[in-house]
C-alpha cells in the first residue's frame, strides 16, 4: 500500500461575525488549517508579509468594517503580489443575481450565500478549489 504525505490545505477566512466564523471553522477545521481574521487590514498585512506561507484559498466576507471584501480582494490582487493568484470565495448575505455578477467581476472565483445552511454545498464548493492530492 502506497501512502503519500498530504499536508492539510490552508484557508484564510476573513469574517467579522463571530457566529459565522465559528460555523465555518466547525465545518472546515478537521479537513483544513483555517486561519481566521476579523479585521480585513490585519488579513491584508498577513498576506503581504508572509509570501512563503500563503493560504491555498481565501474566504472573504463582503460586509466587513473599515474595508469591504471587494476592496480587500482588489488590494490582494493588485500589484502582482504572490497572493494575487490565490482563489477567492465571497461570503455574502446578498444572493441577488446582480450581486453575483458584481462579485465575479471584482475577481472572486465564486460566492456562497450566508447564512450557510447547506453544509454539503459549502464543502463541495471548497473542494472544487482545493481538490484532494492524488
Amino acid at each position: 500500500m502506497n501512502h503519500r504525505f498530504s499536508p492539510k490545505r490552508r484557508i484564510l477566512l476573513v469574517e467579522d461575525n463571530q457566529d459565522n466564523a465559528d460555523l465555518v471553522l466547525d465545518l472546515l477545521d478537521e479537513e483544513f488549517v483555517v486561519e481566521w481574521y476579523a479585521d480585513p487590514a490585519l488579513a491584508l498585512g498577513r498576506l503581504q508579509h508572509a509570501a512563503d506561507s500563503l493560504p491555498d484559498l481565501l474566504l472573504l466576507d463582503i460586509s466587513l468594517p473599515g474595508m469591504d471584501g471587494i476592496t480587500l480582494l482588489r488590494e490582494i490582487r493588485r500589484g502582482g503580489s504572490v497572493a494575487a493568484a490565490v482563489p477567492a470565495i465571497a461570503l455574502t448575505a446578498h444572493a441577488m443575481r446582480n450581486h453575483r455578477v458584481e462579485l465575479l467581476a471584482a475577481g472572486f472565483n465564486e460566492y456562497l450565500s450566508k447564512p450557510i445552511t447547506n453544509e454539503e454545498l459549502f464543502r463541495a464548493t471548497i473542494h472544487r478549489f482545493l481538490p484532494e492530492f492524488a
